[in-house]
């Protein structure tokens, strides 16, 4: 085989895979670097055996083209990743589509990351100036053969070397075996790697197993108060599920959520039983936005009602995923979220769904195109047959222009529900959408742009607060309706944010925050709003929450019958103890934060945790991974309840 052309493939995998990480993750350790190196020297012999087969023009052309590709792809990528904050995978074929029609986003990530984008060009560069010095000579059949068995010996060699590391969860063997788990495979393999192992899941299926916790069942009970002796649980007949199916994966399902501890029904259960819900998605919403003078109606309900301290709204894949989490009570992965889109499954407990038992009329509005992210079809798996957005009726009654304004949204919606009965109305609104500037599309921030020009902040950053501005301004108006019609008393509104303004730098991000943010779990803390008028003292929550947990604490608060083991989120006001999980698997409970691209534990007041509790929380991350997957993947909702082995009392 040729040196040269071995030489330049080993500089074009390597140069693109350490860049890339150190882009994505600022630091490489030396396992990583290591396994990445193992990993890597199949695929440059590969690249270097079929560069040498043919004559020498098309060997030329060949090479141009794979250093091309590999540019390209990995520039894709780390673009993939800056607008999602996960990686690219060909799961994600279909989900993301849409939202990278939104050029002048696409466009200002670009030109935020030339710097970068440029360093993944230079092997190209590289490649012409070392042209005429490579030798693209055909080789002989004797050296296909050697390079063919090189090929081999090192595959194996890098397999063998997993063994080296197989202990916890997350080892090198269970990343590459069992766990999908997108960016720790880059981090320990590399992009090609990871690409290799997603094509191949995508093609023949991968699912994750539950990994065997410790029974804490009874002790999660023995901490309970005397007094409360009822669960958010119903009377299944797991056993009798468990003999009538052959699926393995199944079984092990069902075998968990028999053995899961249910939460405890509370004070606050059944606190708003029977009054209307408002439930509004907020896009790009976070609580660097909330300022008593710029947007005091959201200081007004960040400040009142239930109040959660320690609330996080983790990313994953962007509005969709935020939206998932909020509204079904599971954790989203790219392969849940195409499960989602494509087959329709049953979610029993989805927000709509529930109120839908109750009686309720439940309605979902959003000011943006429709069938984006294919809502035409999702809606219909959350309970709301009647969704109305632009380009299926919005659209004759407002601006529906780039960018809509949720203002507009909230008035001209109202009267379609306000005189309901009972009601629970579902708003995604869209004026905090990216970009934020004042000169590339974003006319909210624009039209918003004399109530921030004066703030000691950068332009993207006075851009981002002006469109929340629309958002707080449009919930004046709603609160203002319903006070007119007599229902505010009987109204709750909940709001939640589908995700911090991630194309936001962390630097900019600080310039508001009211302490210093890390981009990886801090950047994502948030508010959760749950307010009515009639509370006359706000109820403050300190115990750590997520997206994940919006549902379970809407559907303990108005009283909805439902078994807490069938959600991976809990109520947050509930005894089971708080846990934010991020799309990285890092994680937040009370005592402490947890870096999973580190493997490092931060305490929450400085004493010290064993590793035994990391190790017990890891597991339970893993699962809820997992189960939420199985959920999808099984229909498990479906066969629960449309079976003769519930007992509803």
């Amino acid at each position: 085989m040729r040196k040269n052309q071995l030489f330049f493939y080993t500089f074009l995998v390597l140069y693109l895979e350490f860049s890339y990480k150190l882009s994505i993750y600022h630091h490489i350790n030396g396992i990583d670097i290591l396994y990445t190196i193992l990993f890597s020297i199949p695929v440059i012999f590969i690249l270097t055996l079929i560069s040498s087969i043919f004559k020498n023009k098309a060997n030329q052309v060949i090479s141009l083209i794979f250093t091309s590709f590999f540019c390209i792809y990995f520039i894709f990528s780390y673009i993939f990743y800056s607008l999602f904050s996960v990686p690219f995978s060909f799961q994600t074929i279909g989900l993301a589509s849409q939202a990278l029609d939104f050029t002048n986003i696409i466009v200002d990530t670009l030109g935020k990351n030339i710097l970068i984008i440029f360093l993944f060009i230079i092997p190209i560069i590289v490649w012409f100036f070392l042209r005429k010095k490579i030798d693209f000579n055909k080789i002989e059949l004797k050296k296909v053969f050697i390079g063919l068995g090189l090929i081999i010996i090192f595959y194996a060699i890098s397999i063998l070397a997993l063994q080296w590391n197989k202990n916890g969860i997350y080892s090198a063997y269970n990343i590459y075996f069992h766990i999908r788990e997108e960016r720790k495979t880059i981090l320990n393999f590399g992009l090609v790697t990871y690409t290799r192992l997603d094509i191949q899941r995508s093609i023949f299926g991968f699912h994750e197993s539950i990994v065997e916790e410790e029974d804490t069942k009874n002790n999660e009970e023995e901490e309970l108060p005397e007094e409360v002796t009822t669960y958010n649980q119903i009377d299944i007949d797991f056993d009798g599920l468990i003999a009538s199916t052959n699926e393995s994966g199944k079984k092990n399902l069902l075998e968990y959520l028999k053995n899961t501890s249910p939460t405890n029904q509370n004070d606050y259960t059944g606190y708003f039983k029977g009054k209307n819900l408002i439930f509004i998605l907020a896009e790009g919403f976070n609580s660097i936005a909330v300022d008593s003078e710029r947007t005091p109606t959201l200081y007004k309900l960040t400040h009142n009602g239930f109040v959660f301290n320690n609330f996080y709204s983790p990313v994953f894949l962007s509005t969709t995923g935020g939206e998932f989490q909020a509204t079904t009570g599971l954790i989203p992965t790219q392969t849940i979220l195409k499960t989602w889109k494509n087959n329709t499954p049953n979610i029993y407990y989805a927000l709509g769904n529930s109120f839908n038992r109750l009686g309720y009329t439940t309605n979902a509005y959003h000011n943006w195109t429709y069938s984006y992210y294919e809502r035409n079809k999702t809606m219909k798996t959350l309970g709301f047959y009647s969704y109305t957005g632009c380009r299926n009726g919005l659209e004759l009654e407002m601006n529906c222009k780039w960018l809509p304004s949720d203002i507009d949204l909230m008035n001209v919606t109202f009267p379609k529900y306000s005189t309901e009965e009972q009601f629970m109305t579902y708003y995604i609104t869209v004026s905090g959408h990216a970009p934020y500037n004042f000169t590339g599309g974003n006319n909210i921030a624009s039209k918003n742009k004399n109530l921030v020009e004066d703030l000691p902040y950068s332009n993207s950053v006075k851009a981002y607060l002006a469109s929340q501005i629309e958002l707080d301004r449009a919930l004046e108006s709603l609160i203002q309706q319903l006070e007119e019609e007599n229902i505010l008393d009987n109204t709750v509104i909940a709001l939640v944010g589908d995700h911090y303004p991630y194309t936001l730098s962390i630097d900019e991000i600080n310039e508001i925050s009211s302490y210093e943010r890390d981009e990886i779990v801090e950047v994502n803390r948030s508010n959760f709003i749950i307010w009515n008028s009639e509370m006359k003292e706000k109820v403050e929550i300190n115990k750590v929450g997520s997206q994940i947990d919006v549902l379970p604490t809407i559907l303990n608060l108005f009283g909805i019958e439902y078994d807490s083991r069938l959600l991976v989120g809990k109520d947050i006001l509930s005894n089971s103890e708080g846990i934010a999980i991020f799309s990285n698997r890092s994680w937040v409970t009370n005592k402490g934060t947890y870096f999973a691209n580190e493997n490092k534990f931060v305490s929450a007041d400085d004493t010290e945790v064993d590793n035994e509790y990391i190790r017990k929380i890891n597991t339970k991350v893993a699962n809820s991974f997992t189960i939420s997957d199985s959920i999808m993947k099984y229909d498990i909702y479906n066969y629960i309840f449309k079976s003769n082995r519930v007992n509803f009392q």
